[in-house]
Parts: C-alpha cells; structure tokens; sequence
C-alpha cells in the first residue's frame, strides 16, 4: 500500500520446506476462502505438494478450481491445461463426518455403534456451538499425522468472531466436561442405587424440570451419551491438546485475513493479539480489496474541481464524470491507507500486503492465478 508498511513476502515462506502448516483466519467474508485457495495453487505451482482444507459451505472453492465438488478426503485437482510443478489437493470439510471417525479411533467398534445411533450426539455432532471449528482443527491433525504433504493450508469456519477458532478445542472440551454434562451420567455411577439416593431429593426436582423443559427422552439419550463417552473423552481431551500444541509449532504459520474496513481490521487486531499472547507465529495480514489509485497523481480535490469546470462551461461531459469517479477512487483509496496506518501504529511489528480488488469475482484458476500474484506483490 505504502513504504511505511513492512511487506508480506509470500514466496519465500510458501518456498520455506520447513512450513508445513498456514491458517487463513479473520472475520467472516473477507476473502479467507479465496487466499487459501490462491496460496495452495502458487504454492503447487512452485513446486509443492499442496492441499488446502476449506469449510466454506457455499462450496466456492471447487468451482474456482475446476471441481464439481469436494468432500472429506483430499481430492487431487487435475484439470485440463493445469500442469504444476508440484500437487494440488482439496478438500472440504465434513464436520459430521469428521467428528464419527474420531469417535471410531478412540472407541472400540462396540462403544463405537453405541455412541453413533445415539440422537443426543447426532445432534451435538451437527450442531453444537464450536464443533465444526473443532473439528476443522481435528481435521488439520489427521493430516498432519498422514504426512503425505508439504503444505497444508486451512480455511477457517465462518465464525461470528475470529477468536472462535482458537476457542473452540477448550470449549467444547469444557462443556462435555461441565458439571451439567457429568451429572447426567450420574445415574450410571450410583451403580444400580438410583441418582435420588446418591444425589438426593433436589437434584431429582431439578432433572424433573429439565425433562419437562427438553424432553425426558433427550434427557435419557444425553445421559447415555454421557455414559458411552466417558471411556474416550480422556483422548478427546489429549487430542485437543495436541491439535493446540500443533497450531504453536515453528511450522506452523497464521495469515490474518481482513478488509480495510474498520470491523474488519478491529477484528483482525484481537486476533493479532491473542495469536501474540498465545506464542502462535504470526506470518502478516493481507489487507484484501483494495482500491489504489493507479492513474495519474491528481488529488480528489483538483479533480473535482475540474469536473466543476467542465459541468459550468458544457463541455466534455463525459472527461467530468470520469474526474468525479476519480475523485471518488482517491477519497476511497485515502481512507483505506489511514485504517491500514492505524492498524500498522498498533501492531508495528506485524508485515502486511495490499491485494487490490478484481473487477470480477474469481471463478477459475486464472482467477486465483492473479490472486497469488497479487498475494506476492506482483
């Protein structure tokens, strides 16, 4: 955008062999998916063998690859003309999925069935505040653990906030954890004496009340979900520790997603700062759509002062309205500049590239070509 700011440079860290990992994260439509996806297409064409994980639901980026569609497995993008130095893979996320095969690795076959069939985790395996970033970052473990490639590069969840993804592991961890969650299971741990006897009268009152509330049938599935559970959560636990762990790793690296919009680059601060605070390695910022001024070095004022002149005298109508969408453009351009300077003020020592807007949407790998371009500063 402007010398004062410490350039992002992409190509040496998609080059790097030692990183193995990069998060897109930021607010939600910023451009996550579309980074992700131009980031693992420069990376494969320089030369590595690349797969990037999407959650986006819309499914944005199989089109943009030249896929019908993907699923839960890395599939290899062979299109026609694409021939790469390296290899492409894409995936997207099946949460549902996903969270079943955890269960199946944790649980025997047995306790397995038992805790699929169950309605109370189909519900929360659907459904449950956080388990789709959860499982994104499940998801990421599988891979790494495969260690079929040289790059994975993620797209994180839609969240309400940023900060929900670094959030979810230990959230959904502590609520199956709580206290509400565990006194369900109690009837199974009065062994056979009834939870009236164990926990006494009001506690009974209470799961009464919460029977008529959500139904004494999915209370009774809750609580031999609960029972199922207890026998792998101490792995569900240890494997969110290490997925945590993972994301603090030297190879790992987090790309914070923003547009030059107040929201957006406010949002983009927090999460500099807890990434700071949690010792997780921040890459830069990519300040997405964009609007320089690439024409010629004439302020908004003379411009418009100009387009006055030429309303006045009747004369070249259509020079004045270009001045006046110049003018526009330069006041659009300004703005942006002094939130990224404010921005930059309050975190000097976070590297950030400018990605001027398409005049299109990406829809192809042309599209995510110029991207990747752009992403490099070329």
């Amino acid at each position: 955008m402007t010398s004062s700011f410490s350039q992002l440079a992409f190509d040496p860290l998609l080059d790097d062999p030692e990183t193995r990992v990069l998060v897109c994260c930021g607010s939600g439509g910023v451009g996550k998916t579309t980074t992700a996806a131009a980031l693992a297409l420069r990376a494969a064409e320089r030369g590595r063998r690349v797969v990037v994980l999407t959650i986006d639901p819309a499914r944005r980026l199989a089109q943009s690859l030249g896929l019908r569609e993907l699923d839960n497995h890395p599939r290899e993008v062979v299109v026609e003309g694409f021939e790469p130095k390296g290899e492409l893979f894409a995936m997207m996320l099946d949460m549902r999925r996903t969270f079943d095969d955890m269960v199946l690795t944790h649980a025997g076959r047995d306790r397995a069935d038992q805790i699929l069939s169950n309605p109370f985790y189909q519900t929360i395996s659907s459904s449950f505040s956080g388990t789709q970033e959860y499982m994104a970052m499940e998801k990421l473990g599988q891979l790494v653990a495969q260690d079929e490639w040289d790059l994975i590069i993620v797209d994180t969840p839609p969240s309400r906030s940023a900060l929900d993804f670094l959030d979810a592991p230990q959230r959904l961890s502590t609520v199956l954890d709580g206290k509400f969650i565990r006194m369900l299971s109690a009837p199974a741990r009065a062994s056979g004496r009834g939870l009236l006897k164990i926990v006494g009268t009001g506690f009974s009152l209470f799961t009464r009340a919460v029977s008529t509330i959500v139904g004494g049938q999915l209370l009774q599935d809750a609580s031999t979900f609960v029972q199922a559970f207890d026998s792998m959560f101490g792995g569900f636990r240890e494997r969110a520790q290490r997925t945590y762990e993972l994301l603090r790793s030297p190879g790992t690296g987090f790309v914070v997603v923003a547009a030059a919009e107040p929201d957006a680059l406010r949002e983009a601060s927090y999460f500099v700062e807890r990434l700071s605070s949690e010792g997780m390695p921040l890459c830069g910022l990519v300040a997405n759509r964009t609007h320089p001024v690439l024409a010629a070095d004439l302020p908004a004022a003379k411009a418009l002062a100009a387009a006055d002149d030429l309303d006045r005298s009747g004369e070249a109508p259509l020079a004045a309205a270009v001045l006046r969408l110049h003018a526009d453009r330069v006041a659009v351009a300004d703005r942006e500049k002094r939130l990224l300077a404010r921005f930059t003020r309050a975190h000097p020592g976070v590297s950030l590239v400018g990605v001027p807007a398409l005049p299109a949407d990406v829809h192809d790998l042309d599209g995510l070509r110029e991207i990747g371009r752009r992403l490099a500063g070329e």
